[in-house]
């Protein structure tokens, strides 16, 4: 077994208790037991989740005191006793549900990290061995830490019904947030056309620059339904990704057997669905709650064989976790905002200063998935289950 540190550094939430909440704390470390991994935190990555459990509105148990955020990549430093699929050096993130290995979600799967399960804001996260996943080797730490919750819950929309997207089909995803943005690369990279939503005319080219071959602003055109039932000739969109709870609207944008995936809402608030709506175009509405260990194993494949590059928006130091949160909270980012932990977290494709004034967006987009070019590079930058 490798050498612990010895002392860990971790920082502590409590539900409905609020950013201000937030408590960092020393302890020391835990060994691994039979079949668990101890694992360096270098970064991790807040998403809508985080905010419902720090005010209390998260769907899920949430445990006291929890060592909060679902979302981290690391280092594996040392293995407890029948260790197999993992060893020390290996690069890694944890599925959001540790349980749910595979096929669909059940009861038993439900515990969940950052909510009845200590999180990754830690720079030591001791975790079952079979929770864990190898993190492509193009990413940095910032970047993988990035896959957990919105990239999961995106692969799952577009490919967990079984028939999946498939090229040449149109996909529709609503806003602008983690699980869109995800949705518009891997759409684009399973072949499909895609449409976007944004309320922002200053995100609209960088959602094309993402992939997006059209985008929607609902606040020029509020029946922006209309608009894309026009952009696809009348006949409507074979699948939307719903991570606004606007479900009548993305049901008047199908086409005949058309998908709905439905992430969230991010305003917590649902209008009642007529359900003509739902015959009239023979839909079928799905919610999506990330997804299991293999669809994120999946999912890695497809980005290591695309070197498809995650949008990061701000890295924050692990000192400065609570400026993360209020900057998430407040600055409407393009990309996710992160937390690096411990020795660089690897984000040299942020390329925003660490003084930059909270509330202004300052993500990069990788424009075709593509990575950013090394002289972007500048170092040490600064459902709703899945944002």
């Amino acid at each position: 077994m490798s050498v612990l540190p010895t002392a860990v550094r971790r920082y502590h939430a409590r539900s409905g208790g609020g950013i201000e909440g937030l408590s960092l704390r020393e302890h020391a470390p835990r060994t691994p037991g039979r079949g668990e991994v101890a694992v360096a935190v270098r970064a991790a990555s807040l998403g809508f989740r985080e905010l419902l459990v720090l005010r209390g509105q998260y769907v899920l148990p949430v445990k006291p005191d929890v060592v909060p955020v679902s979302d981290g990549a690391g280092e594996v430093v040392a293995v407890g006793p029948d260790v197999e699929r993992v060893r020390p050096g290996d690069r890694v993130a944890a599925a959001l549900f540790p349980r749910w290995l595979d096929g669909p979600l059940q009861p038993h799967c439900l515990p969940q990290l950052g909510g009845s399960l200590d999180g990754m804001l830690t720079e030591l996260a001791v975790l079952p061995e079979e929770a864990l996943v190898s993190v492509p080797d193009h990413l940095s730490y910032a970047e993988a830490a990035t896959l957990p919750c919105a990239a999961v819950t995106a692969w799952n929309a577009l490919t967990g019904d079984g028939r999946g997207v498939r090229r040449g089909q149109t996909v529709l995803t609503t806003g602008s947030g983690g699980v869109s943005l995800f949705t518009v690369q891997f759409a684009e990279l399973l072949g499909a056309k895609v449409i976007a939503t944004t309320g922002r005319a200053d995100k609209e080219q960088r959602l094309r620059d993402l992939g997006a071959d059209e985008v929607v602003n609902y606040h020029d055109k509020p029946n922006w339904h209309t608009a894309v039932r026009e952009l696809t000739g009348g006949r409507g969109v074979d699948r939307v990704v719903d991570t606004a709870g606007t479900l009548e609207q993305s049901l008047k944008s199908l086409a005949m057997d058309g998908h709905v995936a439905f992430v969230g809402s991010m305003s917590g608030g649902l209008r009642p669905i007529e359900p003509r709506l739902l015959f009239g175009v023979a839909a079928t509405v799905r919610a999506v709650a990330v997804g299991s260990r293999a669809q994120f194993t999946r999912m890695n494949e497809a980005i290591s064989a695309h070197r498809l590059r995650p949008v990061v928006d701000r890295v924050f130091p692990f000192d400065e976790a609570v400026a993360a949160y209020r900057y998430y909270e407040s600055a409407t980012p393009f990309g996710k905002v992160v937390i690096g932990i411990g020795q660089p977290a690897g984000v040299g494709d942020v390329t925003v200063p660490h003084d930059r004034s909270p509330g202004v967006e300052s993500g990069t987009a990788h424009p075709r998935n593509t990575a950013v070019p090394s002289s972007n590079i500048r170092p040490g930058a600064p459902g709703p289950v899945g944002a």
